[in-house]
């Protein structure tokens, strides 16, 4: 695949109307609401899932609902692998359709399960074969709403408009949490167990036909139509596979790297804490589901300021940042909750402050580490794979180790050791703040980065702010 020139300028987004911008972060933010919504309400509500729809003592049934949440992740490499060339090839809005759709009716049978007591061990092999699906649609749907989102926004405002997608994340979170919540409080524990558990799941279908519609008034990002338009686009899958691993294998890895360090981080932090609360901490279950949302809503207040921030210094620095804050003080910080409910919300606010320099620019930092060709089979692929392995493991395995190791400080020991792994990727990742994600080369290198009026290699010319086919 041939190269562009070593130039710089505003990407094809920077000449997108502020409404249809506007619309794009809306239309990338609804698919991270989704897929998180569902996290909540699992996360949320998993002694009520697991007492009805697993075997056994309530500690043997938690643990197996919590493996069954592991157990979706293993599909998610399959569905980097399979939704993110064909994104590459036939378009980001296309696959981001029927991601979304295949999400939220997922998470919406999850409520029509019958209960364990009513069909034996056809409700836990339901559950997981609709956990499966889950992982699978989930496996394209981050990786194609940050590049749809990236290659939208314009050069110097990518970490701003990026961060909005984890607004949807921790909103579609904490919107499942609260749900989970409200009918707990509202129904008593008795009618939870019973069957109003299910209701939350409900949701996500009205969630996923707005997310349906809001995609279908999007046209394809203007960087993917400039690069349909010059012809230089991936023909094959197994093609496109061959450039990742031949071309792009540096990338590739420290993208890997920095996703141990974000996801062991978000999981444990986000999934596993209203168990760790609850059972390791003592808490009542009422104040183990206050303690996340509450940090949740002091996070999302911060995002855009983080994302904008990145914007003027650059992602590196707030990576650095996060890291080194993390691994310092995740030790202090678990001390600090278990000194009771007030100890519990600073100590996560706190975590969910550190974290949040690394949440925020996700969506800037990820796509731009490859070129346009490959980029979302690139991000999808190395971001599932290391998620799977990694990120969705954390809670089961934070569960393990207390367990094994009667240390209700593992969960910290987790953090520093991923914060540290994601130190050493980033040693080898490109600045990209202010780079153009246009053409075949990657950003912030010598082979990456052009100016509007640049042609691509197919001789297509540009014009001047921006691309083929800009809305």
């Amino acid at each position: 695949m041939s190269q562009t020139a070593p130039t710089s300028g505003q990407n094809a987004g920077a000449a997108t109307p502020p409404w249809i911008l506007r619309r794009a972060i809306a239309a990338s933010s609804i698919g991270n609401a989704t897929e998180w919504f569902d996290y909540g309400i699992y996360a949320y509500g998993v002694s009520y899932i697991s007492a009805a729809l697993f075997p056994g003592s309530a500690g043997e049934a938690t643990l197996f609902a919590l493996a069954t949440f592991a157990i979706s992740f293993l599909a998610r490499p399959f569905g980097g692998l399979f939704w993110g060339p064909l994104g590459d090839r036939f378009g980001r809005k296309t696959i981001l359709a029927a991601t979304i759709l295949l999400m939220s009716a997922a998470t919406f049978c999850i409520a029509l399960i019958p209960s364990y007591a009513t069909i034996g061990m056809w409700a836990p092999v339901l559950l997981v074969t609709l956990r499966l699906i889950q992982g699978f649609s989930t496996g394209g749907e981050y990786g194609g709403a940050a590049t749809f989102m990236a290659e939208y926004a314009p050069d110097n405002q990518r970490g701003f408009c990026g961060s909005f997608l984890e607004v949807g994340t921790l909103g579609g979170f904490s919107l499942g949490a609260l749900l989970m919540l409200g009918f707990s409080l509202l129904l008593g524990d008795a009618a939870m167990h019973d069957w109003g558990w299910r209701l939350p799941f409900l949701v996500a279908a009205p969630m996923g036909l707005v997310g349906l519609y809001l995609r279908s008034k999007m046209d394809d990002t203007p960087i993917f139509n400039e690069v349909v338009s010059a012809g230089v686009q991936e023909k094959r899958m197994t093609t496109e596979l061959w450039h990742l691993i031949s071309t792009y294998r540096k990338p590739l890895l420290a993208l890997g790297g920095l996703v141990i360090a974000l996801n062991v981080v978000n999981y444990t932090l986000l999934s596993y804490m209203p168990t760790y609360l609850a059972r390791r901490l003592g808490l009542s279950a009422e104040a183990a589901l206050v303690v996340p949302i509450v940090g949740m809503l002091f996070m999302m207040m911060f995002l855009p300021v983080a994302g904008r921030l990145s914007d003027r210094i650059g992602r590196k620095p707030m990576w650095w940042g996060s890291l080194a804050g993390l691994f310092i003080l995740a030790i202090p910080l678990y001390h600090l909750m278990t000194l009771g409910l007030v100890g519990a919300v600073a100590g996560f606010a706190l975590l969910g402050l550190l974290y949040v320099p690394q949440l925020a620019t996700i969506s800037a930092t990820f796509p731009a580490m490859f070129p346009t060709h490959v980029r979302f089979a690139g991000f999808a692929i190395a971001y599932n794979i290391s998620t799977s392995v990694f990120g969705g493991t954390a809670p089961a395995v934070n569960a393990w180790l207390i367990t094994l190791t009667g240390d209700v400080l593992v969960p910290a020991y987790m953090m520093m050791a991923a914060c540290a792994i994601g130190g050493v990727a980033l040693l080898f990742v490109v600045e990209t703040a202010g780079q153009s994600l246009r053409g075949t080369g990657i950003p912030g290198t010598a082979s990456g980065g052009m100016k509007p009026s640049d042609p691509l290699p197919g001789g297509i010319p540009v014009q001047p702010g921006g691309g083929a086919g800009t809305p």
